[in-house]
């Protein structure tokens, strides 16, 4: 068998790809991407973090392939292979418009086609709760989306092309949309190590609440489950949101990461009556360390997202998210998050 693993090396690809090699040594894992593996990533600013340990190297056989284009690979492909798709352009804000559509949507058309003439049977596509939109009521899957920004209006395209895929062989195509929350982990390059580095450097404060929600979800928690649904779902579609229920506000968030990696820093609170006048100062001066009103107002906003579909699956959580958060430190040598 052989798994096709779109975006492979990225964050969440690097993490799979370690996982199918564990429980799957004997199969053939194939990493579709445009960035080889070690190469630090188009869309990461700044100093780039590896997803692998020192010394590790990515246990697939890289492919330099473009999702934007038609796919053609020089290697066997049979009906039961396996694709993850993740390739994706995601960070937001960060691109113009077009490039959200052209990777997230036209990738789609394209990786369906692929799985079509193939006749592969089983996707499990790796979505994101921006289809819902920035709003603070709660979201669960049957929540009605409404993305207001490109990236979530790709997404939930794609979403849409992956079900067309499915609904041609409605009795034989499996197909798994996942939605995660933030993820964290080795390699993630984001939110959350920021966060650590931001409390560690003494530049993080909380920006005009300590209550904000911010669905999450471990890496190596996520990709458990996508293995554990291709083992538990036959055929039809199926969509989860991925992150810990109920979901932890940023305070908790920020308490956990100083509990497990020793930091004694303290964390203050800085009203919106000082907070948004700082951020537009510093967009004058280029955004250092990232401050821009755009990311201060996302701070702001909860990802309140629903996982109680995940919790009731059957599915046995692995991590706690004070042990994600130990064993992500673990994987960094107890010396930081990154």
């Amino acid at each position: 068998m052989n798994y096709f693993i779109t975006g492979g090396t990225g964050f969440i690809g690097t993490h799979l790809t370690n996982l199918l090699k564990e429980v799957h040594p004997e199969a053939n894992i194939y990493n579709l991407d445009i960035v080889e593996p070690g190469t630090p990533l188009p869309a990461v600013k700044g100093y780039y973090h590896s997803p692998l340990k020192e010394g590790e190297t990515l246990a697939s056989k890289f492919i330099y392939c473009d999702v934007r284009k038609p796919i053609e690979l020089d290697v066997p492909v049979s009906s039961e292979d396996i694709i993850f798709n993740f390739a994706a352009v995601h960070r937001t804000p960060g691109h113009p418009d077009h490039e959200y559509f052209e990777t997230n949507t036209r990738g789609a058309e394209n990786v369906c086609a692929f799985a079509e003439k193939h006749g592969i049977k089983k996707i499990v596509f790796t979505s994101s709760i921006a289809p819902y939109g920035a709003a603070e009521a709660l979201k669960e899957e049957t929540t009605l989306p409404t993305p207001n920004t490109p990236y979530g209006i790709s997404k939930l395209v794609a979403e849409k092309i992956h079900q067309i895929w499915q609904a041609k062989d409605s009795d034989n195509r499996q197909l798994t949309i996942v939605r995660p929350g933030v993820v964290f982990g080795k390699g993630e390059n984001g939110n959350f190590t920021r966060l650590y580095w931001g409390i560690r450097k003494h530049t993080f404060a909380y920006p005009g609440r300590k209550d904000t929600i911010k669905a999450c979800i471990y890496v190596k928690e996520l990709v458990r489950f996508m293995l554990y649904r291709l083992e538990h779902h036959e055929q039809g579609v199926e969509l989860y949101n991925c992150c810990y229920e109920p979901a932890y506000t940023i305070e908790h968030i920020v308490q956990a990461m100083k509990k497990m990696t020793g930091l004694k820093q303290y964390v203050p609170y800085i009203p919106n009556a000082l907070i948004m006048p700082a951020a537009y100062m510093a967009q004058c001066l280029g955004s250092p360390m990232g401050i821009c009103p755009a990311r201060v107002k996302k701070l702001q906003i909860s990802t309140n997202i629903c996982g109680k579909k995940l919790a009731a699956s059957g599915y046995p959580f692995h991590y706690t998210f004070e042990e994600a958060i130990a064993d992500w430190f673990a994987d960094n040598d107890k010396l930081c998050l990154e």
